[in-house]
């Protein structure tokens, strides 16, 4: 058996892949498409009619323009899975806030993890995480792989990011799913931040210990790292010096971050790396 009684064996059977049609989406698609692939997994795009009851009744041609807009939108990826052997199913959602539909649809279809791209095009560019996104992870109840435009599906290493919070429990395992179905090595690090005591700073060592035992049982290619410093800025840097190409973490630490709609770390972490994040959920 794997990380905390499951075993590796375990895939994702749900896939639901979030698009308003930008190229920030891009690489959620492509990546959503490999996934489903490679997983034979059911996959399901879904993309939000930005509407209300009110705008509805008073301009009623430009409510009909953005749903054929949206129709058209998911008639190109249910395409393109196509072309790839995928069967994929359109789902097309109404709400004021993009958001709201992405996580009802993953609840009304069971989703094992939603795919989103990094940012979205309602003006929110600017930032490195766009909004949607970020509460997307902040609400719902399954995973979320947050992946950049011009990211590209796993094959390298996986990086596992673990602190033993519940969180990072439920990653282990996440990880070792996916680095036991795809055949790739896996890194797991825990940092040690100066601030915590000492006895806090000791906890990193026997985590990363257990974990890799955990991997090794299950014929998982795994190395142990143990860093100290900022825990986000330790995994930015060892991922580049592993070449890991997905990182999978939890959604929150152990720093009483509950109550924010994405943990600190998390947050630091997907803004400055060029591979897919997946932000997982404890049990």
């Amino acid at each position: 058996m794997g990380v905390n009684g499951l075993s590796p064996t375990g895939r994702f059977k749900t896939i639901l892949v979030c698009t308003d049609g930008s190229e920030f989406s891009d690489g959620a698609v492509r990546i959503a498409i490999a996934m489903a692939k490679k997983a034979e997994a059911r996959l399901l795009a879904v993309s939000v009619v930005i509407t209300n009851y009110v705008y509805e009744e008073v301009a009623p041609a430009a409510a009909m323009e953005a749903e054929e807009r949206v129709f058209g939108i998911l008639e190109k990826v249910v395409a393109q899975a196509a072309a790839e052997g995928v069967e994929c199913q359109p789902l097309v959602r109404r709400a004021l806030d993009p958001f709201e539909a992405i996580v009802g649809a993953a609840n009304d279809e069971n989703a094992d993890v939603i795919v989103a791209g990094r940012r979205g095009k309602r003006g929110l560019a600017r930032f490195m995480l766009g909004d949607a996104t970020a509460k997307i992870i902040g609400n719902a109840k399954c995973s979320v792989l947050v992946v950049p435009k011009a990211a590209k599906m796993w094959q390298n290493r996986l990086l596992l990011a673990t602190d033993g919070s519940r969180s990072s429990d439920a990653a282990a395992v996440a990880g070792l799913r996916i680095a036991f179905c795809c055949h790739i090595p896996a890194t797991v690090l825990s940092v040690e931040v100066p601030k915590h005591s000492p006895e806090r700073q000791a906890e990193a060592a026997r985590i990363v210990e257990r974990t890799v035992a955990a991997y090794v049982a299950e014929g998982v290619a795994v190395d142990g790292v143990v860093a100290r410093g900022s825990p986000a800025e330790m995994v930015v840097e060892t991922a580049q010096k592993t070449g890991s190409d997905i990182i999978v973490m939890g959604s929150h630490g152990r720093t009483g971050l509950g109550r924010l709609l994405v943990g600190s770390n998390s947050l630091g972490v997907i803004g400055k790396v060029d591979c897919p994040v997946l932000v997982v959920k404890g049990f």
